[in-house]
This record gives C-alpha cells, sequence and structure tokens, in this order.
C-alpha cells in the first residue's frame, strides 16, 4: 500500500517507514549471515575466508545496482509527490531496461574475469578455488538481483517498505533450508551456499513481481511492450549514476583494503569477514532511516514543502544518532559471544575482539553520515553524496595501509574512524548551507 508523505505526523512516518526496511536488509544480510556461519562451522575456515572475499565483489554489484535504483527512486517519489502518475510508471519501466542491461553486462564480462579479479586481490592460493566457483554463481543470479532491486525501490517511492520484506522472509527462510541441506546434509561447501543464494534471490525477485502486477497498478507494466524512454533514461543515470559512482566507491575501498587483510593471514581475514558481517547488521538501522529520509525529502520536495522536509530532517537525524548509540552498547557488551557464532578459532575470535575493543565505541559516526546522505540524495544533491564518500574511503584507505602493518586488524578499525569523521566534517557545514539558502533553490 502506498504512503502519502506529504502530511501527517513526521515521527510516525519516518519510523513505520524504517522499521519494515530495517527488518527486510536484516532478512537480506541474512542470506550471507547464514552462509558465513554454516561455512565457517561446517567447512573451515579456508572456506570462510573466500566467501569473505566474494563478499567484497558481491557489495560492489549490488551497491551499483543499489545506486541506479536509488536515483531512480529519488525521481519517482518526486513524480509521486507531484501527482504525475504517467510519468511514475515511465520511470519504472525505463529503470527495469536499464537494470536489465546492467545484470547482462555484469554476467558477460564478470564469469570469465574472475580470476583476474582474485588476482588483484591477492587472494592466497588455498582460497583461490572455493572464491572462484561461488563469485561465478553469484553473477549468473544477477538478474534476479536487479530485478529485485528495482521493484523494491519503486514501492519504496510510493511509500511501501511492508511489502518488499514479506518476499524476503520467504526466501531468506529457502535460503536458510538449502544451506542446511547442501552444505552439510550433501557436503557442498561454497558451491552449495552459492546456490543456496542465488535460488533464495530468485524467488524474492519473482515474488515481488506477481505482487506489482496484481496488486499496484500505478507500477504495473506490460512486459511485451517494455521499452526505455530517453530523457527519463539520462535523468535516471544522471541522479542513479552519480548515487551508483558514489555506492561503488566504498567497496573498491573494502576491495583494497581486503587486500591489506589477507595480507596478515588467514585467520584475519576469516576474522575480517566476521567483523564485516556483525557490521552489517549493527549498522543497518542506521542504513535503514537514512532510506526513509530520502524518501520522505523526495516526495516533500515534489510537492513543493520546504518547511515539512526540515523537520524531517532534523527528526531522522535524532533517530539516526539513538540507533548509533544503542549499537556501540550492544558491540561492546557482545563482542566475544558475536565472534563465537561464526568460529571455534580462539585466535580468530581474538583478532575480531580486538578489532572491535577500538571501534565499538564509534558508532554512533557512521548514522550520522547515513542520515546526511540521506537528506541530500532526497533533495537531488547527488554529486554531494558521491563527494563525501570519496572523502571518506580515501581517508579510510590511506590508513589502513599505513596502520594495518603495524596495528593489526584493529588498524581497519581505526581507519574506519578517521574515514566517518572526515565524512561528517565534508557534509555537515553543507548541510547547514543548503537549510539557510532553501533545498528548493537551485
Amino acid at each position: 500500500m502506498s504512503t502519502d508523505m506529504t502530511h501527517g505526523n513526521i515521527l510516525r512516518q519516518l519510523i513505520r517507514f524504517s522499521v519494515p526496511l530495517i527488518l527486510g536488509n536484516l532478512f537480506q544480510l541474512s542470506y550471507n549471515m547464514v552462509d558465513t556461519i554454516v561455512i565457517g562451522r561446517f567447512a573451515g575456515s579456508a572456506a570462510l575466508a573466500a566467501v569473505g572475499t566474494c563478499d567484497q565483489v558481491m557489495n560492489l554489484l549490488i551497491l551499483g545496482v543499489s545506486g541506479i535504483c536509488i536515483g531512480a527512486s529519488v525521481l519517482m517519489g518526486n513524480f509521486y509527490g507531484a501527482g504525475d502518475h504517467e510519468k511514475l510508471l515511465e520511470e519504472m519501466k525505463t529503470m527495469v531496461v536499464i537494470g536489465l542491461l546492467f545484470a547482462a553486462a555484469v554476467m558477460g564480462a564478470g564469469i570469465p574475469l574472475t580470476g583476474i579479479i582474485f588476482a588483484l586481490m591477492r587472494v592466497r592460493p588455498e582460497m583461490m578455488g572455493e572464491a572462484t566457483l561461488y563469485l561465478r554463481i553469484i553473477f549468473a543470479g544477477m538478474p534476479f538481483t536487479c530485478l529485485y532491486n528495482i521493484y523494491s525501490a519503486a514501492l519504496r517511492s510510493i511509500g511501501d517498505s511492508k511489502t518488499p520484506i514479506r518476499f524476503l522472509v520467504i526466501s531468506c527462510l529457502i535460503n536458510i533450508t538449502l544451506d542446511l541441506v547442501l552444505v552439510v546434509g550433501f557436503q557442498w561447501s561454497v558451491l552449495g551456499a552459492a546456490l543456496a543464494t542465488v535460488i533464495a534471490q530468485g524467488c524474492s525477485a519473482v515474488l515481488c513481481i506477481r505482487y506489482v502486477d496484481r496488486k499496484v497498478p500505478l507500477l504495473r507494466m506490460d512486459w511485451r511492450t517494455l521499452r526505455m524512454n530517453r530523457d527519463l533514461a539520462r535523468q535516471t543515470l544522471s541522479y542513479g549514476g552519480m548515487t551508483a559512482l558514489q555506492q561503488c566507491s566504498q567497496p573498491i575501498g573494502n576491495l583494497i583494503i581486503q587486500g591489506s587483510v589477507n595480507a596478515l593471514g588467514v585467520s584475519a581475514a576469516a576474522a575480517f569477514s566476521a567483523v564485516r558481517k556483525i557490521e552489517d547488521i549493527g549498522l543497518l538501522p542506521g542504513r535503514s532511516i537514512s532510506t526513509a529520509i530520502t524518501s520522505f525529502t523526495a516526495q516533500n520536495k515534489g510537492a513543493k514543502n520546504e518547511s515539512r522536509i526540515q523537520r524531517g530532517f532534523r527528526q531522522g537525524m535524532s533517530m539516526e544518532i539513538a540507533v548509533g548509540m544503542a549499537m556501540c552498547a550492544v558491540i561492546l557488551l557482545l563482542r566475544a559471544p558475536l565472534m563465537r557464532l561464526f568460529t571455534k578459532d580462539e585466535a580468530m575470535i581474538e583478532d575480531g575482539v580486538r578489532y572491535f575493543n577500538l571501534i565499538g565505541f564509534c558508532y554512533a559516526l557512521p548514522c550520522i553520515t547515513n542520515g546526511l546522505q540521506g537528506y541530500f540524495r532526497g533533495i537531488g544533491r547527488m554529486k554531494i553524496t558521491l563527494l563525501a564518500t570519496l572523502t571518506q574511503i580515501s581517508v579510510r584507505v590511506t590508513a589502513t595501509l599505513l596502520l594495518t602493518p603495524v596495528m593489526g586488524i584493529s588498524g581497519v578499525g581505526l581507519a574506519c574512524v578517521l574515514g566517518w569523521t572526515a565524512m561528517i566534517l565534508w557534509e555537515f557545514p553543507l548541510q547547514l548551507h543548503i537549510q539557510r539558502r532553501g533545498v528548493l533553490e537551485r
């Protein structure tokens, strides 16, 4: 069901929009989380390190897709807020064509180049075979990933963040079941984990498409007449392309960081894989609130409601700070038990705890950056989000390369803190300037 966020209680709307996103993203992350736990406990540290290395490449692709979808959802939110339903549907069709072309390009180039990618990442020989197999299967499933992200973004643009979670719950249960059958039962190791992930993603995409076709006439398409509107495509790529670059710059930096961690040995690489999974879940609320701020802001920009945009930003930032402080408390209290979910290897557990000892006090920082990013995306200032992210990742990568040889995995944590701080120092003054000038003034 669509939601008009140009009227009504702001805080209630942000919470109602954010909570389903948190749950939905949690289930989406659980695809890879279940893979990691099952592989770490039943296939060994080498297999776990291989999947962790693949995650960096997978994140690059998924964030690239979601970046384009974020840009498209801002346009769709503007059209919905302005009541232009014809343009809304045209943008939906255009986005599907762009997404399918992107998936075809990834499959065509990614599958044959997997070995070269891992060579550049300095993947160790004992991890190479399993990592290559896993990633090629993930590449083959890219059409499902693209279609699910497109349809989810379209639903969010009209204020519906609840529907996609229903399908993610089903697909997550399929993923868990297949993991247990293929990895634990058949002992297919990373092959079984990759197949489980792709099949589950395919289910979520198909269910989402069927729902829109039956229940959401605003977004219903005739696939036989699917075409791309050139003017909207240029706008989409202008917004989405900038956001995709911003989204992709983060995992590109992570690939460089992963190379530094791989050089520390299999135990450190496996520990880093585990802490990234824990962080991904812990940062979900902040990222989901950021998406809520984007959708809220885009609709109200379309409705030309300046004062409501600023009120929404302030309330959204209060939510971000609250969840960031809560994450600090949970991580610091449960860092050792959380690491034991992934492994029985004490050396790996110690590496993870050492990482959290340093970074565990600072998780409010990425939540603040998420809130600022959501605001800038919602008002269409994609260039700011790109430059801010490039600042953050440049500081983080440079600090990692300098600190990791001296501090080990703890150096990666300190580098994150420095990067987040640099990003806030870049974005916050710009937000104040835009607020004084007015969002609707370009």
